[in-house]
């Protein structure tokens, strides 16, 4: 039913669709460690805090009121089940495949980094947070070196430097209106 239209009172029909994530918010056992952990390992600025409860999270260039909530549920709380029902991770996204090599070198050194992956359409770090939320921190390839059908293979980061050095995609994926 993704395509039934809505009607409010007196207007036409209105098709509903999503057009970004906004934000993502994540229970955490405390908040000021894992604002700490995301600001330190990928560069997010503290925009809010309320003692000891939650903490609000801004990504860098982000024109959002916050990209990140983190909730404290203290010590007590049942760790993460892996393969369980629920969130799989999150993804961010950088600008340049440089980028991705900094934070691979950080995340690795935080001892957080727990995969790298190749997906044909872009290339990807998966890390884990104090808590064991597992996200993604992602550079598009160019969308005119994109394979016609995407999959899963071995990152090789020193070809991607060699390659695509400088090359920024952040802003490839935007949709203009009109």
């Amino acid at each position: 039913m993704a395509d039934a239209a809505v009607t409010p009172a007196g207007d036409r029909p209105v098709a509903a669709a999503v057009h970004r994530l906004n934000h993502a918010v994540l229970f955490v056992r405390d908040a000021d460690a894992a604002g700490r952990f995301y600001c330190e390992q990928l560069g997010f600025t503290v925009v809010h805090r309320m003692a000891g409860r939650a903490a609000f999270l801004r990504a860098s260039g982000s024109t959002n009121d916050h990209d990140l909530g983190l909730f404290s549920v203290g010590d007590g709380a049942a760790p993460r089940s892996p393969h369980g029902i629920g969130l799989y991770h999150l993804a961010w996204q950088v600008d340049t495949v440089e980028q991705l090599a900094l934070l691979q070198q950080r995340l690795g050194a935080a001892g957080a980094l727990v995969g790298m992956s190749d997906h044909g359409v872009s290339r990807s770090l998966y890390a884990v947070d104090p808590d064991g939320n597992e996200f993604e921190v992602m550079w598009a390839v160019p969308r005119d070196l994109w394979p016609d059908s995407p999959g899963v293979g071995p990152l090789d980061l020193a070809a991607d430097l060699a390659r695509h050095r400088g090359v920024s995609t952040l802003n490839q994926l935007t949709v203009s209106a009109g």
